[in-house]
């Protein structure tokens, strides 16, 4: 759970910045998309073997 305490100087953009780059730092919404649809096993595995095949090939 990401949260972030507004300092009593603070503007709220700031405020704003910090907690986009937490979310950002913690994956939250890489995970949040990646659980968006169901993928079966299958397809899992096909994208897998693709990464691993363009991590090869450079």
């Amino acid at each position: 759970m990401t949260e972030v305490r507004v300092g009593r100087d603070e503007t709220l953009d700031s405020a704003l910045r910090r907690f986009k780059r937490q979310v950002k730092r913690a994956g939250i919404l890489v995970d949040a998309k990646r659980h968006e649809h169901y993928e079966k096993p299958s397809a899992k595995r096909r994208r897998k073997l693709a990464r691993a095949a363009r991590r090869r090939k450079r």
